[in-house]
């Protein structure tokens, strides 16, 4: 599988699936008008990045500012996969970013630990 690079817009966060470095990226604000569309062939590039990896460890960087509630359901069926992986095997490790003043996004990353309870995601305070 070749790398992936999704350039952020205005809506959409900037995306990289590195087969190599075995990561996945996210980064940005994700509020695409059709959410679904937008992350179904991700998700399937992940879902493929998954079974063809050979590496037991994934590690997957989220930095994602602001998302509305359909980006919210595409990020929960993103860590849903990542953690039947983790079940199948992978030790993936998540690292949810948030700024400090940005008390949603750390309440998101805690809600999204609380909802797929074997999958590791580090709360990470970051100042960018």
């Amino acid at each position: 599988m070749e790398p992936i690079t999704i350039e952020a817009t205005k809506s959409s966060p900037f995306i990289h699936i590195d087969p190599v470095n075995h990561m996945i990226q996210f980064k940005g604000e994700s509020y695409p008008e059709n959410a679904a569309k937008f992350f179904g062939p991700i998700l399937s590039s992940i879902s493929k990045f998954l079974t063809d990896s050979r590496a037991s460890q994934v590690t997957v960087d989220m930095q994602v500012t602001y998302f509305n509630s359909s980006s919210s359901k595409a990020l929960l069926n993103l860590f849903e996969m990542l953690e039947n992986s983790v079940s199948e095997g992978k030790d993936i490790v998540v690292n949810w970013f948030y700024h400090p003043e940005n008390e949603t996004a750390l309440e998101a990353g805690e809600e999204f630990r609380d909802e797929v309870p074997s999958l590791t995601i580090n709360l990470i305070e970051t100042s960018s």
